[in-house]
């Protein structure tokens, strides 16, 4: 039993963490408010905690129900699409004016603001409940009853960590964007990071909608 559930918790930890640390919007986020230290602690607890309850919706069940809801998913997907293309507008205007990490530091906006843009950049992603819900959820049918919550706890342990490591050691990376032409490439990528996931959000939910008006 003690093998089992080691094994389900190093399993979990892996897979977590391989679908959590990619370029996305919810990490580009939380990195450059990391760069500007600005809200950190209660946006890494927000991201944990939010996929810690994905987590345990996909080992309850309820992927099933997020996998077969066309409906769900096309409405999560069209209202991803715009708040991303609008965040990605954001990035390229933060673009073509840089500012250097001592001007960053003194904007960015309230404690309110940075709650609301990392909530809608996480809950409106319909790919976080696939991967999250839908795919850890599946794979944790592997494993019985008792171990389970092992592999679970292992998921969200990787999604502490990285976000975590993600917030906090932004900082690291100071000496570079003191200079204005680091923010530009930055806001740079993160704005194709924002319009490619919303056009691919767009195009997946627009196919879904014709498919249920066609049938």
């Amino acid at each position: 039993m003690g093998s089992q559930i080691i094994v389900a918790l190093l399993e979990g930890l892996a897979l977590g963490a391989s679908l959590i640390i990619a370029i996305g919007p919810q990490n580009a986020f939380v990195l450059r408010q990391g760069l500007v230290r600005r809200h950190v602690g209660p946006l890494v607890a927000i991201c944990a905690l939010s996929d810690a309850a994905l987590i345990l919706a996909g080992v309850a069940g309820v992927g099933s129900l997020v996998n077969s809801s066309s409906s769900l998913f096309t409405a999560l997907a069209l209202g991803g699409a715009a708040f991303l293309a609008w965040y990605g507008v954001s990035a390229v205007r933060r673009a073509l004016s840089p500012s250097s990490l001592g001007t960053e530091r003194g904007e960015g906006g309230s404690l309110r603001q940075a709650i609301t843009t990392v909530l809608a950049l996480t809950w409106l992603n319909p790919h976080v409940y696939l991967d999250t819900v839908v795919l850890l959820g599946g794979i944790s049918g592997r494993y019985s009853v008792e171990t389970r919550a092992f592999f679970a706890g292992g998921a969200m342990l990787a999604s502490v960590l990285w976000f975590t490591a993600l917030g906090y050691g932004a900082r690291l990376l100071a000496p570079v964007f003191r200079r204005p032409f680091a923010w530009r490439v930055l806001d740079s990528i993160i704005a194709l990071v924002m319009f490619a996931i919303s056009a691919r959000l767009f195009v997946e939910g627009i196919t879904l909608l014709s498919a249920r008006l066609n049938a």
